[in-house]
């Protein structure tokens, strides 16, 4: 219903009062527009429906309207309806683009300015969301943007600035290296690793073709750093080494050798902040091998590689002639 004055005493239509209680109700008589519109005088108390394929537009203009006047916007159609301000002022906190089922009320709070309450946007954030378990972040731009489910076991992390699935670092866990079999007197191991705090070298099946004798580790392959360590046997191998040069990390160090025709032989070095450049080594071998003389021996050695150089290779070499006829060494990285 259009905007009426009445006069004391006039008797109003059924019609009239339809329309009346439509419009206290928020309804009103409706105008079915196709193509863009300019509100009128008369579309006070109304409601302006749009029903258009393509885009459109509603102008507000000044001095049509008194303050307090209202109009009903409505889209039906499938093009978007803007409501555009012409002459007169027009505020919104929502979108003054209508899609399609969108809608609000004009309401004007002086002849020449108009307040525009959004009913219903669903032009908001756009849902970038496809499977269960999908996540949304913020990209570029305040964008949103879909971080698709990541395997079992990951957890998510921050990479280039935005998050992403990640296998998680294990605390203290062990990464296998390499895999090195021995040969020759020496066998060098090269290019170790260095993005791990420590270094646990398993030392295993080791038999020398033509004699017994010891063996151990040379860090580097110096022979100018130096090595303090305590050897502990429960049969044999006992004693205090300072400041050893020649040799290295020894598994047996007196003159008990290592029977090397046994391949039970088997020890265990862990080599503490390997990758430093500014401190010490500290290291400890444990381990069981026969002796020469026959008796069987654990051992339990512990000591430093006193050098400031980072750990990059390791040497194992014999002592006491022969070639390695087999054996093997694997190093795992500790983080």
């Amino acid at each position: 219903m259009t905007k009426q004055t009445f006069t004391t005493g006039q008797v109003l239509t059924a019609a009239q009062m339809t329309s009346l209680q439509q419009t206290a109700m928020g309804g009103g008589s409706t105008t079915a527009k196709t193509a863009s519109y300019v509100l009128v005088a008369a579309d006070a108390g109304t409601v302006v429906q749009m029903n258009a394929a393509g885009a459109t537009t509603i102008t507000v203009n000044t001095a049509l309207f008194a303050a307090g006047d209202s109009v009903q916007i409505q889209n039906v159609g499938a093009g978007v309806c803007t409501v555009t301000a012409g002459t007169a002022t027009v505020s919104t906190a929502g979108s003054l683009a209508l899609s399609q089922y969108e809608g609000g009320q004009l309401y004007f709070n002086t002849t020449s300015a108009a307040l525009f309450f959004d009913i219903v946007q669903s032009s908001g954030m756009t849902n970038p969301m496809t499977t269960t378990g999908d996540m949304i972040y913020s990209s570029s731009g305040s964008t949103p943007a879909r971080l698709g489910i990541g395997s079992t076991g990951q957890v998510v992390t921050v990479a280039g600035g935005i998050p992403s699935w990640a296998t998680p670092a294990g605390g203290g866990g062990m990464t296998l290296l390499s895999t090195t079999t021995l040969s020759g007197t020496s066998t060098t191991i090269s290019s170790i690793d260095q993005s791990y705090q420590d270094l646990y070298i398993i030392h295993y099946g080791l038999t020398n073709s033509s004699a017994d004798g010891n063996q151990y580790f040379k860090p580097n392959n110096t022979s100018s750093a130096t090595f303090t360590f305590t050897n502990q046997g429960t049969t044999a191998g006992a004693g205090t080494f300072t400041n050893v040069t020649a040799q290295g990390m020894y598994f047996m160090a007196d003159s008990n050798k290592i029977k090397m025709t046994d391949s039970n032989n088997a020890w265990a070095t862990t080599i503490r902040n390997y990758s430093s450049s500014t401190t010490y080594k500290p290291f400890n071998i444990i381990g069981a091998f026969m002796g020469a003389n026959g008796s069987r021996t654990a051992l339990s050695s512990n000591g430093a590689y006193e050098s400031n150089t980072a750990i990059t290779s390791i040497v194992v070499v014999l002592d006491g002639g022969g070639t390695y006829s087999t054996g093997t060494v694997k190093i795992y990285g500790v983080k």
